[in-house]
């Protein structure tokens, strides 16, 4: 594996009383593709807050290469979301730049043609003065994948990219992902369709509380580590 973008070092992860994520271990290579999945329940979303800082480790350490605040960007789940806030699609997309741009230097005619551009890319064109409270939920997806186009970062974390969205959304930004990988970024998702981490993900971490399987996805997606993972999280097991 290349260097590592993120390490975790025997990282747990929760709230008060209630530990979600486990003893977890391993590295994130830089420029990989990994989708993180498990059960109801795993700490998938969870281990992602760890990484974003959301949530600081309750034990252990997570490492970041480089600087969080400029080479990360984070993708949240869309239940998340305001959507009440009237807000442009247009200005919502823009958000992205806000690390390039900040409070006083003005967003200028080069920053709106990134915003343009990015729309573009992800076929809202003609819908970036539409508020997003009136978008569907795939359109919606879509202007906050043309969001992360505006942040340009080195990480990608990405919580449930495609879920209620329809086939052809999810084919697009499929698409996207695999771009961003090729051009060597590094791109964690969570995911429930096992199908499509098979064909589409190179490498995959399997959670249940605890991380149960780490590596090349034909290696973690065996039968026997999807029924561990299923009765670990039922606690059949401790």
């Amino acid at each position: 594996m290349d260097a590592a973008a993120i390490e975790l070092d025997q990282v747990s992860l929760g709230w008060r009383d209630r530990v979600a994520v486990r003893d977890v271990s391993g590295a994130f290579g830089r420029g990989t593709l990994t989708a993180i999945v498990g059960p109801n329940g795993a700490g998938k979303s969870t281990l992602l807050k760890g990484i974003m800082g959301v949530l600081n480790p309750l034990r252990g350490e997570i490492r970041l290469a480089g600087d969080p605040g400029r080479d990360m960007a984070c993708l949240p789940q869309s239940g998340e979301l305001d959507r009440s806030f009237p807000i442009s699609t247009f200005d919502l997309v823009a958000m992205g730049a806000w690390r390039r741009v900040g409070a006083w230097k003005g967003f200028g005619a080069a920053e709106r043609e990134r915003v343009w551009q990015a729309l573009d890319t992800v076929g809202l064109a003609d819908f970036a003065a539409r508020i997003v409270g009136t978008l569907s939920g795939g359109q919606l997806q879509r202007a906050l994948f043309a969001r992360l186009l505006l942040q340009d970062a080195h990480t990608l974390l990405l919580d449930e990219p495609f879920a209620a969205v329809d086939r052809a959304t999810t084919e697009d930004l499929m698409a996207l992902l695999r771009r961003w990988h090729q051009e060597g970024r590094t791109v964690i998702a969570v995911l429930h369709d096992l199908d499509m981490v098979r064909e589409m993900f190179p490498r995959t971490l399997l959670m249940a509380g605890q991380a149960v399987a780490w590596g090349p996805t034909a290696e973690v997606l065996t039968p026997e580590n999807l029924h561990l993972a299923r009765h670990l999280c039922a606690g059949d097991y401790r």
